[in-house]
């Protein structure tokens, strides 16, 4: 059985990750609605990794014969005055993360929940690239300012990254052939 304090925390995490779904879906829609497709893309994988992530303590909680309590989202933000604010969002997000995280660690700790320690220690390293890769990505757009060439160039820099197998966010999951 999973310690108390721990599902508690790791119910309120479920919750963080499905918002950091929500918030990506909403980067993406902001993407694409300026014709940035790779970012929007990008942000399109990083919504389903945000799922997985939602979906690992789902599983961790009822495989420890805890109950998953789904919580209210907050609204999100869905509105951004530039590409630098979506991505220094990004990373200010990422960073949050990482601080939950590092919290369910601690009280894993705390509580004496070894089980649960190989679970964080992903996150924790998950956690290690998110930043990585979102600092990186903010580091560059504030590089090329407004040289709408550097945004393009990045855009389809960012349009490579590869979908998950059978992700639903990926428009080939789902277009019909004719």
């Amino acid at each position: 059985m999973i310690n108390e304090r721990l599902y508690k925390a790791m119910n309120e995490q479920i919750r963080n990750e499905l918002e950091s779904y929500y918030i990506y879906v909403s980067m993406a829609a902001y993407f694409h609605a300026r014709n940035l497709d790779g970012m929007a893309h990008w942000m399109r994988c990083q919504a389903h990794e945000e799922m997985i992530h939602a979906m690992k303590f789902f599983d961790h909680i009822h495989d420890r014969g805890g109950k998953v309590v789904l919580m209210n989202l907050k609204q999100i933000k869905t509105e951004w005055t530039s590409v630098r604010e979506v991505w220094q969002d990004t990373y200010e997000h990422e960073q949050f993360i990482t601080g939950k995280i590092n919290e369910l660690t601690a009280i894993s700790r705390e509580e004496k929940d070894y089980t649960s320690e190989p679970l964080l220690s992903w996150f924790s390293n998950e956690q290690l690239e998110e930043e990585s890769t979102s600092g990186k990505v903010l580091e560059q757009i504030k590089m090329v300012g407004d040289n709408q060439t550097g945004i393009l160039l990045l855009d389809r820099e960012l349009g490579a990254r590869a979908f998950s197998p059978g992700s639903p966010l990926d428009p080939t999951a789902y277009s019909v052939a004719t």
